[in-house]
């Protein structure tokens, strides 16, 4: 799967997309480090095992290199940016309960944002599965040559 690239000092505004989930009682946050444990075991029941080592490393930034969708107390989805590697976005997942209300879109925009406000020009999002969506949500574009880029060599799970 290829890698995009995105132009992280030509971010539009986002307002209107947080305002959406907002409005359907949806709270766009960093995770308290006090949480690593319990969204680490929310990422492991919904996603992949390799996932749950980057929410974990996310949670030992400062700041917390992470967004989390929350309704009612519960996690919705999540964001992680600065994990994979340096600029990358990723990775990201939104439960299935939860598809279709805009938060998958509003984390990625919280994470491009943090990895703007730490001061990358560009972003990277790693090993893509739906290109079409990233292009159209935020200008994302392929990079020549990048499959299968970092991910080349990955342990395989165990059976």
């Amino acid at each position: 799967m290829i890698d995009m690239l995105v132009r992280l000092y030509d971010l539009p505004d986002y307002g209107e997309v947080y305002q959406k989930v907002e409005a359907a009682g949806v709270i766009l946050r960093r995770p308290g480090v006090y949480e690593r444990h319990l969204l680490a075991d929310w990422v492991g029941t919904h996603f992949s095992p390799k996932w749950v080592s980057e929410v974990k490393v996310a949670t030992t930034r400062q700041p917390v290199s992470c967004f989390i969708a929350t309704r009612n107390k519960e996690i919705l989805g999540f964001a992680c940016y600065d994990t994979t590697a340096k600029g990358f976005f990723g990775p990201t997942g939104v439960g299935e309960g939860a598809r279709g209300l805009g938060i998958g879109k509003a984390l990625l925009f919280k994470a491009l944002e943090g990895l703007r406000d730490e001061g990358y020009a560009y972003g990277f999002i790693g090993g893509v599965g739906p290109k079409e969506f990233y292009a159209k949500a935020c200008g994302a574009v392929e990079i020549p040559g990048s499959d299968p880029g970092i991910y080349a060599d990955l342990l395989p799970e165990p059976e």
